[in-house]
């Protein structure tokens, strides 16, 4: 589920217009790291000798799966080897940090329902999602999981949120599914409409005091053990919600993909925009990464397998 915006908050360089320049790396961990070494004339072995003196340990195999986006540096000796490569390399303090993603998920991704611990590791305590659900909390959406993702904002020219398209696929994990539940919390429930463009409307439930919309899209008919069904549906807002600085979503299973798209107004662009990743929703960010605006005026992040928790993209405007 997902935080439509909450009044806080290829890289890309603002200029003076607001707009975004070009950037001057390719971005990626790997990209920047294979730069760096290409463009200080050093070889992998020589880099692996620099950091063995320096007491810390990397295998040449690592260094080249990092190198070709392999794998990435995650438990605590491979990130003190990052603030040694920044050195080596004659790196700003932090570039290479500033690009490591959230942990990847270990083996299998599982075909489980993600049950009430897993919910409430994403959602945390008390959360709204669990005040508008109430009992049905426990088992909630417990017979599905997602397959795949695909959700577009649509920002205006005065910089709110109007509109939230989802189109998500997903997998019956026993007999009898019949609906999906989705919740969109902080935004102006009372005005809020939802329409449904594949699958079917059914109850839908405004509650004002948590700022809270709650619809079930049925699939029609009951699901099969393992059969996957499809739902796209758009929330619009009511008038004036609030300045729209952020929109995230909570995952609590690993979706094969997920698609986030801000489409921003050409008369109100960000100076910046950034994805981001926290293991709970009451939790700080532990990632943040630069991402660029497209010529449409539209920001976006493309995941694979990504790790439980919450996934968004955030933005600045200008002053």
């Amino acid at each position: 589920m997902r935080r439509p915006h909450r009044a806080e908050p290829a890289d890309e360089i603002p200029t003076s217009s607001g707009h975004l320049a070009a950037p001057d790396t390719a971005g990626t961990f790997a990209a920047v790291f294979r730069d760096a070494v290409q463009r200080r004339g050093l070889s992998l072995d020589r880099v692996r000798e620099r950091l063995a003196a320096q007491g810390i340990s990397v295998s040449l195999a690592t260094l080249s799966y990092w190198q070709r986006g392999r794998s990435q540096p995650e438990q605590a000796h491979s990130l003190r080897a990052v603030d040694a490569l920044e050195d080596i390399l004659d790196l700003p303090s932090g570039t290479l940090r500033s690009l490591i993603g959230p942990s990847r998920p270990r083996g299998r991704i599982t075909t489980k329902a993600p049950g009430l611990d897993l919910s409430r590791k994403v959602f945390g305590e008390r959360s709204p999602v669990e005040l508008a659900l109430g009992a049905e909390f426990a088992e909630f959406n417990d017979d599905l999981i997602s397959l795949s993702i695909h959700e577009t904002v649509r920002i205006d020219a005065h910089r709110r949120c109007r509109a939230i398209t989802v189109k998500q696929v997903m997998r019956a994990t026993r007999d009898g599914a019949r609906h999906v539940t989705v919740v969109h919390d902080e935004i102006p429930a009372e005005s809020a409409t939802v329409t449904a463009h594949h699958g079917r409307l059914g109850t839908v439930r405004r509650l004002p005091e948590l700022q809270a919309v709650v619809a079930e899209l049925e699939f029609g008919r009951p699901l099969a053990r393992d059969e996957s069904a499809l739902i796209a549906y758009t929330l619009r807002y009511g008038p004036e919600p609030a300045e729209a600085l952020h929109h995230e979503r909570r995952l609590r299973t690993s979706p094969h993909e997920y698609l986030l798209h801000i489409c921003f107004h050409p008369d109100a662009l960000p100076t910046r925009c950034h994805r981001f990743f926290k293991e709970r929703i009451d939790t700080p960010r532990r990632y943040e990464r630069r991402i660029a605006l497209d010529v449409s005026h539209a920001s976006h992040m493309l995941l694979h397998k990504c790790p439980p928790g919450v996934h968004g993209i955030s933005w600045q405007w200008p002053r």
